[in-house]
């Protein structure tokens, strides 16, 4: 059955007049990496509202088939009751900032939960540990940069042991190495912790070596949906204007002059070896 699963589903905001989702069918196994990316408005941010029963739960609309969340219709059941399964990153840390520092901030979900206290503390020194955050931990919110904010916001949503992170452009406001932070915890999380990651990305040449899947979206739907090195080479990308990784541009240019590599390199450092390889 998949662990997420879009039955048909089709969502419109009240006050509009286009379909934000268009009978959307997909399924996501867990311990997947999906990337999704598309152009903007196409539905990537109402996909991710909908994993966690945001919609239809708190933005209200005209919907249309069912998703599905460990079994659970989003339909049926609150955003609470997602809370500890979904854990979701927002495009703008600061609006889910909601204390004064990053220790209140780790523990407020959890006690709203009614996690054990001793618990709790484990937590947060744990992920303190994994996302660097010591030298913020007594930090408001707002003295801190857009990459510490992101990490903070993340630290958040990890503090409820999540088996799914969904996060939305995280890295949009960031500058290029903050973004590489970001990116390089998410991949460590799926790869070894196993949590299963569902991404709205439009730096693929920064995420496309540790996705399994791609998904491009354009107006509500999904137009293709696949593994990176198959659905990136695709026209289709440049059509729905996808940057894809330099890469791949490359891969393709190479292919127009008559040479063909043994493989779609997703990163520079596999395109010089695959041009090797043909070299020799």
């Amino acid at each position: 059955m998949g662990l997420i699963r879009f039955d048909n589903f089709s969502f419109k905001y009240y006050g509009t007049e286009k379909l934000a989702l268009n009978k959307v069918s997909l399924t996501i196994d867990r311990g997947e990496y999906v990337v999704i990316t598309g152009p903007s408005g196409c539905g990537k941010t109402t996909l991710c509202r909908a994993i966690n029963a945001l919609i239809p739960q708190f933005h209200r609309g005209y919907i249309g088939g069912h998703v599905y969340v460990n079994g659970m219709d989003t339909r049926e059941h609150g955003v609470s009751d997602f809370a500890s399964l979904v854990g979701m990153v927002f495009q703008n840390p600061e609006n889910q900032l909601v204390t004064l520092n990053v220790e209140k901030e780790l523990a407020f979900g959890p006690e709203n939960l009614g996690v054990e206290p001793v618990e709790i503390r484990r937590r947060i020194e744990e992920i303190i540990d994994l996302l660097d955050l010591k030298s913020l931990r007594e930090k408001h919110p707002h003295e801190m940069s857009g990459g510490e904010q992101q990490r903070v916001a993340m630290a958040a949503a990890l503090s409820l042991k999540p088996e799914i992170l969904v996060a939305d452009e995280p890295t949009s406001n960031l500058d290029p190495q903050s973004a590489e932070k970001i990116l390089e915890i998410i991949a460590y999380l799926n790869k070894e912790k196993g949590m299963t990651v569902v991404l709205v990305e439009h730096r693929l040449d920064l995420v496309a070596k540790d996705a399994t899947r791609v998904i491009l979206m354009d107006k509500g739907q999904i137009v293709v949906d696949g593994p990176p090195r198959e659905v990136l080479v695709k026209d289709i990308c440049h059509e729905i204007g996808v940057g894809v990784p330099k890469a791949v541009e490359v891969y393709r240019e190479l292919i127009e002059r008559g040479i063909r590599l043994p493989g779609v390199p997703l990163t520079g450092q596999e395109l010089a070896t695959l041009v090797q390889e043909v070299a020799e």
